[in-house]
């Protein structure tokens, strides 16, 4: 019934269409659909073996999760549920939509990122740095993986996979990775540092500190948000200037963080207190706290506005 339920959702039924946040638990081994105008779970799936990494692509009406146990990759297709899947290995892990109804894969243990297509086919693959974790794409041509283990970022051409610029970090271990304003921005989980980097000079521009273990970036409002897994806060600064704003305590051991579709605020997902906190973003305050099925994590970009077809 809940795979029914989520099925007549993801055909963008008029009734379902808003601001929604697709949020994958890993301990309850479920994806969730949140309507961000009420905070209520409107859907969920069973998704087994630890689904963890998260892509909803608008434009293509797609929703991608990786269970980080088997490496088996679920998406969307075709306004079809259960999901399509392909398998990819126990190191699958950073993943991001490529905007066009493919998806980009990093491999941890083969240090590898890999574009797929709408089929899930693979166009290219390409080396990274040792254990590359979180991905992202600017959507004008480049993408950035995450290499935590080789204490970099490394920028790659994204129709072709060649290598850019490989740039060392500000703190050690990268792992969530964003695109802004021209700008890269890693979260160095065991620097306490936001590092921000320019990736057409492919060089280091600037440091954010943080709270302890920063995990991912998201930016709304004219500012960025850095959720800070040992102090359960959420770091905020000044996108521009870079410069601190403020700490806000939102829940136990946050790690998935994305902008709210309408720029109003970001989705925090609190791991060990299996809450999604929605902050605003200008009076920081938090206007929703939904209690979630045991251990979210939404790494990756798990927002949305779907429109009615």
């Amino acid at each position: 019934m809940r795979g029914a339920f989520l099925a007549l959702l993801l055909t963008g039924t008029p009734v379902l269409a808003g601001d929604l946040a697709f949020v994958t638990s890993q301990n309850a081994d479920a994806l969730s659909v949140i309507d961000l105008g009420t905070g209520a779970i409107i859907a969920t799936a069973d998704i087994p073996d630890a689904p963890a990494p998260v892509a909803y692509d608008l434009q293509a009406r797609r929703v991608y999760v990786i269970a980080a146990d088997s490496g088996r990759l679920h998406g969307r297709v075709e306004d079809a549920w259960p999901l399509a899947h392909r398998d990819l290995g126990a190191g699958a892990f950073g993943l991001a939509a490529a905007g066009d109804g493919g998806v980009f894969v990093t491999d941890w243990y083969g240090a590898r990122l890999t574009r797929l297509d709408a089929d899930l086919q693979p166009v290219w693959s390409a080396p990274t740095g040792d254990a590359p974790a979180g991905v992202a794409t600017d959507g004008m041509g480049l993408v950035a993986t995450a290499d935590r283990d080789a204490d970099q970022i490394s920028i790659f051409d994204a129709g072709t996979g060649a290598l850019l610029h490989r740039v060392a970090t500000a703190g050690a271990h990268p792992f969530g990775v964003t695109f802004h304003d021209g700008q890269v921005f890693s979260a160095d989980v065991q620097g306490d540092v936001v590092s921000v980097i320019d990736p057409v000079a492919g060089r280091l521009t600037g440091r954010v500190p943080t709270g302890s273990h920063p995990y991912a970036v998201a930016f709304a409002g004219g500012r960025g948000f850095v959720t800070d897994q040992y102090d359960g806060t959420v770091t905020v600064f000044d996108a521009a200037t870079l410069d601190p704003v403020a700490t806000v305590t939102v829940g136990d051991y946050p790690e998935g963080i994305a902008t709210l579709p309408d720029g109003s605020g970001v989705a925090v997902a609190n791991w060990d207190s299996d809450t999604l906190t929605i902050l605003d973003a200008k009076t920081l305050v938090v206007t929703h706290s939904i209690d979630m099925p045991s251990g979210p994590r939404a790494f990756g970009s798990f927002t949305g506005r779907q429109a009615p077809r």
